[in-house]
């Protein structure tokens, strides 16, 4: 079976773990979209990992991950986490594809990331600063620089002339130091060595995995509201996290997807600007943050928390075609007296069930609540029926509500600490 493990609302739900824990039944891992912008967490034992830009599947040694064509590739992040995945005995040589198609992050992406958030204020979209959306435009400008580029010295040189020609008359514009390509090409040929070993035509590779009947997991980073697209535009990723990505990201036919798994954080989580109508700034949103250490992977910054919207939730589901769904740190809430879920939002007087596309008007949303009584632990429990009563009311109201089953529920960081229906 070859399945997809999408992101339920606006990133950091959980998809590293359910991630790991799917790649004992693939043969094949590959991540479509996004940068080192992401951030999966997967606890192995005592060991956590922290993943960037490999996928997660990494941790599975007798696995072979794919990084897609429509990811854009930082290759020092890139290095540097292949060297930590080594150092702590995971063999990344022989079982790591990057696609010649996709592109590079470049270093003038970074700083003109970082300056474009400074000049926005108050209105910064809150990137990671990583030079991710500046990559992205230089693909969709036509004068991106490719993997396959590394391969030859002569054409990586005229494209970076060329382009530093080109930046350096944003970087008087902008009061940044302009760059030198002399000094970017000897570091990107200097990368092109590390790279080599595993730059390979995944396209061909991943359409003949499928052919011969190998199990492929899709990975994405980000979620589904942060899609560029069916996202809280312009707070958003520069990419798809949703179904369609799959497609664009790997060359695979949609006819290569058998399922898609939505991960569902226990409540509601997101990093950088934007509406959040569930959003928690009082202490119970602190204590949320706290337990469930949501602070940024990639970035360290703390994450605005607050209830499960369900209304969220529906929509993923419904762009996505969801088969099924992972819930992930339902431990977090353990203990708490009252667990609230918004079911519907109140937008100038009237009640309605779906996200405006006008952010103004979700900014002005109000969330409808529907009340749970607290559970105690669910720290650990390995079997549905041992999950307390209220815990299952809980979970089976979001069942219900939308219209998808839970087939994993996480209860804790490690493996082990898994659920399967």
């Amino acid at each position: 079976m070859n399945r997809l493990v999408i992101g339920s609302q606006w990133g950091d739900e959980g998809k590293g773990k359910i991630v790991d824990i799917l790649t004992e039944e693939a043969d094949l891992v590959v991540r479509y979209q996004g940068g080192s912008n992401a951030g999966h967490t997967v606890c192995v034992g005592d060991k956590k990992f922290i993943l960037h830009l490999i996928p997660s599947g990494i941790l599975r040694e007798d696995k072979v991950c794919v990084i897609g064509n429509g990811v854009v590739i930082d290759p020092k992040s890139f290095i540097e986490e292949k060297a930590t995945l080594e150092d702590l005995g995971i063999n990344v040589n022989e079982r790591l594809m990057i696609s010649e198609k996709a592109h590079l992050v470049m270093p003038y992406h970074k700083e003109l990331d970082a300056k474009k958030e400074a000049i926005l204020g108050e209105n910064k979209i809150g990137t990671t600063k990583r030079g991710i959306g500046p990559a992205y435009t230089d693909k969709h400008a036509r004068i991106g620089i490719r993997v396959c580029d590394l391969l030859s010295s002569d054409v990586l040189k005229e494209k970076i002339e060329s382009n530093v020609k080109e930046i350096n008359r944003f970087c008087e514009l902008y009061s940044i130091e302009p760059f030198d390509d002399k000094t970017i090409y000897d570091e990107y040929v200097g990368y092109a060595e590390e790279l080599k070993p595993h730059i390979r035509n995944t396209v061909y590779y991943l359409n003949g995995a499928y052919r011969n009947g190998r199990s492929i997991l899709f990975e994405s980073a980000q979620g589904s509201m942060l899609d560029v697209d069916f996202g809280t535009y312009p707070f958003v990723t520069s990419s798809n996290p949703t179904v369609g990505g799959a497609f664009v990201g790997t060359g695979l036919p949609f006819r290569a997807l058998d399922s898609v798994v939505a991960v569902v954080k226990a409540y509601t989580t997101r990093v950088g600007n934007g509406p959040f109508p569930t959003e928690l700034t009082d202490d119970v949103g602190q204590r949320i943050r706290d337990k469930g250490a949501e602070y940024g992977a990639t970035t360290g910054r703390p994450r605005r928390c607050g209830w499960l919207d369900l209304v969220v939730v529906k929509y993923a589901a419904m762009i996505n075609g969801v088969d099924s769904l992972a819930l992930t740190k339902l431990d977090v809430l353990d203990d708490m007296d009252e667990i609230k879920v918004c079911v519907g939002y109140e937008y100038e007087g009237k009640k309605i069930g779906f996200i405006p596309s006008q952010l103004e008007e979700f900014a002005k949303c109000k969330p409808i609540y529907r009340s749970f009584k607290g559970w105690g632990s669910t720290k650990g429990v390995e079997k549905y029926e041992d999950l307390p009563e209220n815990a299952r009311k809980y979970i089976e109201f979001i069942e219900k509500t939308v219209g998808v089953r839970f087939s994993i529920i996480s209860t804790g960081a490690k493996r082990e600490e898994t659920i399967r229906r």
